[in-house]
């Protein structure tokens, strides 16, 4: 007996204590209450934003929900689509002008960046306008999604909340991925996905520690969102079975297919984008006449405009025709890449889903022709290809399969699901080597699908790391000459330790970034080499902890 209790005594001070020690050391419980606050207001917040969409939508169509295909068929003016895509440019590029440092909306990227180099901070301020000018352009009928605008104002709060705490960075990085899990559950009815969202694109690991949180923000915003507005999935669809286990060639194809339609995509929208930053237009002007272009198109194609959901689940219930199922694929590309190279607010989650219901109903139907006796019906496709195509764009394939099971109700076609959205990713990967967040941030200067180690060198500065000059070196700074070697506080580690390794120097001076004859310290190899190990074990101790 005496044996027994000295066993859980050792057991207890040998683990459970160090334990309980480390879980308050990092701030857990108050992570888990800040988690429960940030589902609970981002929850609330979602809902506002939806409801905001659907009242500007309501301003030119006297209809505020999603299924607006109807009410848009009886207009005997066409004008009023373009007229409101034109009107609600200019008042998104107003605010652009007047209201925006940046001029542009923010997403997921910029949650992404800042997790990995701003310290999670995200001003609320920013949050706001990016939501308010997104549901102006949703709510006009500007083509994109909701999900972009939802996730960033969710991390938004959570970076409100999470200041007001002097919680270490891991923790607050995790609360910042609580915003987003809140957001993506609340938007879609999907807590699952959300959570899986938040890990997969948000934080890119799987830690227990983070896990717990962003589930109790997810599982929060979903429970909300259920009372207010019902529990049912987004997509309503007839009960789909797979024909026979010989159709998964015909899976395999598809993912080659929607693979393709998303390299598509992507590249419509970074030649958009190349070509509009190439206009010299004022930043007030380039909403609107992206409006015009949209609602050009929209005359002809109305289900291009907005979200697009009711035409996603027309077409997963077979709605539609070979020939007009191709006119919504290329319709729906063109439409949202100049949406989004014209500086409306919104996202790609919706427009993805869209493409790829398209794409694979257009799949099922020629498979059918050509295999009557083996293939499912083209919804089977229509649902599969919603995953592969969304799944490739957002570089997610594990939280985008789930997505798809939870928007569609569909858990029966589990194996096909993964086969298509894996090879689509693989197809996305091989012929461009990265996702739409992936090339947004490439475009301003960062890669941190590389590894920790790569972002920790491109994204710490000399700054951390740099040795003030003492006071008699500070009366006697040593001059610059044209060819001297220096490095400045803004100076990345990679820079520096490149600079160490090529010159063989232990040290070398630091000067003022805006004054280069001021030396204001020096950056030492060792302490340099110091800071990067340190961050790297911290990065590996985040993520496995």
């Amino acid at each position: 007996m005496n044996g027994l209790k000295a066993s859980i005594i050792g057991f207890l001070s040998e683990r459970t204590v160090p334990s309980v020690r480390t879980m308050l050391a990092t701030r857990q419980p108050l992570v888990w209450l800040l988690a429960l606050i940030i589902g609970t207001v981002g929850a609330y917040a979602i809902l506002a934003f939806r409801w905001l969409i659907g009242a500007v939508q309501w301003l030119w169509l006297g209809h505020e929900g999603e299924n607006y295909l109807s009410t848009l068929a009886s207009f005997r003016a066409p004008w009023v689509i373009m007229a409101s895509l034109i009107g609600g440019g200019l008042v998104v590029g107003l605010i652009l002008r007047f209201a925006t440092s940046s001029h542009r909306t923010h997403g997921i990227a910029d949650v992404i960046e800042a997790r990995a180099i701003h310290g999670s901070n995200i001003p609320l301020r920013r949050g706001l306008i990016s939501a308010l000018v997104s549901a102006i352009s949703l709510g006009a009928g500007a083509s994109a999604g909701r999900e972009g605008p939802a996730v960033h104002l969710g991390a938004s709060i959570a970076s409100c909340l999470e200041r007001q705490f002097d919680l270490p960075s891991a923790a607050r990085r995790v609360l910042l991925a609580c915003g987003a899990a809140a957001a993506v559950s609340a938007s879609f009815n999907a807590p699952i996905a959300g959570v899986l969202f938040a890990h997969e694109v948000i934080l890119g690991h799987y830690a227990l520690t983070a896990f717990v949180p962003t589930v109790i923000a997810a599982v929060v915003a979903t429970l909300i969102t259920r009372v207010h507005l019902g529990d049912f999935p987004a997509f309503i669809i007839p009960e789909y079975h797979i024909a026979s286990y010989w159709e998964f060639p015909a899976f395999a194809l598809l993912g080659i297919t929607c693979g393709l339609v998303a390299v598509g995509f992507l590249l419509s929208m970074m030649a958009s984008d190349w070509a509009a930053q190439r206009v010299n237009l004022p930043i007030w002007l380039r909403p609107v006449i992206g409006g015009a272009l949209v609602g050009a198109i929209a005359i002809f194609v109305p289900e291009v405009i907005g979200v697009g959901y009711e035409a996603t689940n027309l077409a997963l219930r077979e709605k539609y025709t070979l020939m007009f199922l191709f006119v919504l694929l290329f319709a729906k590309t063109a439409a949202t890449a100049i949406t989004l190279a014209s500086r409306f607010g919104g996202g790609v989650f919706s427009p993805s889903l869209y493409l790829g219901a398209m794409a694979g109903g257009a799949f099922g139907i020629i498979a059918a022709s050509v295999f009557p006796a083996y293939a499912s019906g083209y919804g089977v496709y229509a649902i599969l290809g919603m995953g592969a195509v969304t799944g490739a764009v957002l570089g997610a394939p594990v939280s985008t399969a789930m997505i798809v099971f939870e928007l569609t109700g569909g858990y029966e076609m589990t194996i096909a699901l993964l086969l298509s959205v894996s090879i689509a990713s693989m197809i996305m990967q091989a012929l461009i080597g990265q996702s739409f967040f992936g090339w947004q941030l490439s475009t301003r200067g960062l890669y941190l699908g590389d590894g920790p180690h790569r972002r920790i060198m491109r994204t710490w500065k000399v700054a951390e790391f740099m040795t003030s000059l003492t006071t008699e070196e500070a009366e006697n700074p040593i001059e610059l000459g044209a060819d001297d070697l220096h490095l400045t506080p803004d100076d990345t580690l990679e820079v520096a330790l490149r600079a160490f390794d090529s010159t063989g120097y232990t040290r070398i001076p630091v000067f003022d970034s805006n004054h280069m004859t001021r030396q204001i310290g020096w950056a030492d190899y060792t302490k340099a080499v110091t800071t990067f190990n340190a961050a790297l074990i911290e990065a590996n101790v985040e993520e496995h902890r």
